[in-house]
């Protein structure tokens, strides 16, 4: 297959690592800062408005928050040590903080909101660092819940902002300028050439603010009247140091917050990576917790400065999706544009007279996508009817919570109202389902050991009774041994890390009418899951002869094998069925 066919079938036209032409690159970093910078000055204005802070605080909020955008989608891009994702994902202001932030504000200032924003920023920088303890409970099922959750939480703001125009204006004016919207955007997405479907949101938004230019919907005087270099009047807040009991009283609804904001980060950053190469590859855990660590790095310096926490925009993987680029340096190009535009009103001042109906129009096309790229998360790895119910019961109650269907009373009054989110909502009932499926899920068998292959006798010897417990042969306790050993032979066993040979930890469990082995051990170098799905590609990185034996070995006994890399960690699954295997692959 040659590249132009492989670039139509995958739609990526731009990998990751790729250059895109200079003028392209630059294009697209524009649109992406016109797609969120309206997002990351409105949710700003809306805290510090609705908690009674001072103008010149929201001057200066607006300008801190320009800032630390371009900076963190700097480091999601270039990925610093182990912080950052290394692909093109977009920060800005939380929108999963409003309710909470408000609340801080009233309760105590901005110094108190800081405070809490910088205590909070810690949490996730724990959890980026022991991500690999929280994988059973923040699987593609609750990842992906959560991203479906994203349109509901937001579509009905873009089905408002469709018709939102001032009194006066022609009855016509909305309708015609959203229909013009959709209709540009959606052609040209759908039908044009690959090199001008790059543009089609960007020429959606021009043909939409030029046909409301005529009804008098783009307010250029707003334009007009802001200068061109400027830096804020207002003055840095500070931190509250005092932890006093409104402090406390918050901390809790700040913590499970964060959480809720590093899974839909997780959730962003496994999406990313699967649209970002013409070839599937499996998702690198590594990036996961790199993405989470800049997140936690965005939001200590939100608190450090004492603006609105920081998160990715899941905008930017619909955005990436539809132009089929994916190059870090438009990412690169979109970092350097928000500190740019922190020092330039009226760039966001353009950007915000652009009408509601033409913005409306256009979230709507992305929100669909993003949608979209939610349910192919939750059936990646397949859908039963345990995970279909995870993610049903999960959806449909943020859906319940968000329209304010369910105890609006009581929602209202707990924690601040956080739970009023639809996102926050399903994706805690979410993780509570599958927590309890590990909780009720058969008992686990585990062994500990060197990870050296003179531990092979020993493994043989757990596998063996782990099989004769479920009632099964020798052959399938052969066939158990056979995909462990080749799965440590291709691991490089005996390896020494920092003075220490690296330990094995193997646990296996009974699923349906096979069985699953997992073997965690310290990180090892390249993934096995992509390694066994290169098998037989001739365009492939040349493998040694004796590791293609192990991996077609391993291909052969186990139905499908899924490498998890996390720095320090590796964890491979595998599944072996008591039959006869009539082929094999990976998850």
């Amino acid at each position: 297959m040659d590249k132009v066919t492989a670039n139509h079938q995958s739609g990526v036209r731009y990998e990751a690592d790729e250059r895109p032409p200079l003028l392209l690159a630059v294009g697209l970093g524009l649109q992406f800062a016109l797609l969120t910078v309206g997002g990351v000055f409105l949710k700003v204005a809306i805290v510090s408005r609705a908690g009674g802070a001072p103008e010149s605080y929201l001057a200066w909020a607006v300008f801190a928050a320009a800032v630390i955008t371009g900076i963190t989608t700097i480091i999601q891009v270039l990925r610093v040590g182990r912080v950052g994702a290394g692909y093109v994902l977009l920060m800005g202001t939380s929108g999963s903080f409003i309710a909470i932030c408000i609340a801080a504000l009233l309760a105590g200032g901005p110094g108190l909101m800081a405070t809490l924003i910088i205590v909070s920023s810690l949490f996730q920088f724990l959890l980026s660092a022991r991500l690999s303890l929280f994988r059973r409970i923040l699987t593609p099922v609750v990842t992906g819940t959560v991203i479906m959750l994203i349109p509901v939480s937001i579509m009905p703001v873009a089905f408002n902002m469709l018709g939102n125009v001032p009194d006066g204006l022609p009855a016509s004016a909305a309708p015609v300028t959203v229909l013009t919207t959709l209709l540009v955007t959606i052609v040209i997405a759908l039908k044009a050439t690959s090199s001008l479907r790059l543009w089609a949101p960007v020429i959606g938004m021009v043909a939409g603010s030029i046909v409301s230019g005529f009804f008098g919907l783009y307010d250029t005087s707003s334009v007009a009247a802001a200068p061109w270099l400027g830096f804020p009047e207002g003055s840095w807040p500070g931190v509250d140091l005092s932890f006093g009991p409104a402090f406390w009283a918050l901390l809790p609804a700040f913590l499970f917050v964060t959480l809720v904001d590093a899974v839909d980060t997780i959730g962003d950053s496994v999406a990313i990576q699967r649209i970002s190469w013409r070839r599937p590859r499996a998702v690198d855990y590594r990036a996961v917790q790199g993405a989470l660590a800049a997140d936690g790095t965005g939001n200590l310096l939100s608190g450090l400065l004492g603006t609105l926490p920081n998160t990715t925009y899941s905008s930017s993987i619909a955005v990436t999706e539809l132009t089929g680029v994916a190059s870090r340096m438009v990412g690169l190009i979109v970092g350097l544009l928000y500190i740019c535009i922190a020092f330039v009103p009226k760039v966001p001042a353009v950007v915000l007279a652009i009408p509601n109906p033409v913005a409306g129009s256009f979230l709507i096309v992305l929100l669909a996508i993003l949608f979209l790229i939610g349910m192919k998360l939750v059936v990646q790895d397949g859908i039963d009817y345990r995970n279909g119910l995870v993610a049903g019961v999960g959806f449909w109650i943020g859906v319940g919570f968000q329209n304010g269907a369910i105890f609006p009373t009581l929602v209202a009054d707990f924690a601040g109202g956080f739970l009023a989110n639809g996102m926050t909502a399903g994706g805690l009932a979410a993780m509570l389902m599958t927590l309890f499926l590990e909780m009720a899920a058969p008992r686990r068998c585990r062994m500990e050991t060197d990870f050296v292959l003179t531990a092979l006798p020993k493994i043989r010897k757990f596998l063996e009774v782990f099989a004769a417990r479920q009632g099964w042969d020798g052959a399938m306790a052969d066939r158990l041994f056979a995909a462990s050993e080749e799965t440590m032979l291709t691991l490089d066993p005996g390896r020494v890390e920092s003075g220490q040979v690296r330990r094995l930890l193997l646990v296996a469990h009974r699923e349906g009418a096979g069985a699953v082995l997992e073997m965690i051990v310290a990180t090892g170098e390249g993934n096995l899951q992509d390694r066994i799905g290169l098998l037989g590609d001739e365009r492939a990185v040349e493998t040694p002869e004796e590791l293609q034996v192990s991996l077609r070995l391993l291909r052969h006994f186990a139905i499908s094998v899924r490498h998890q890399q996390y720095h320090d960690t590796d964890i491979i699954t595998l599944r072996v069925n008591v039959g006869p295997v009539d082929h094999a692959g990976t998850a």
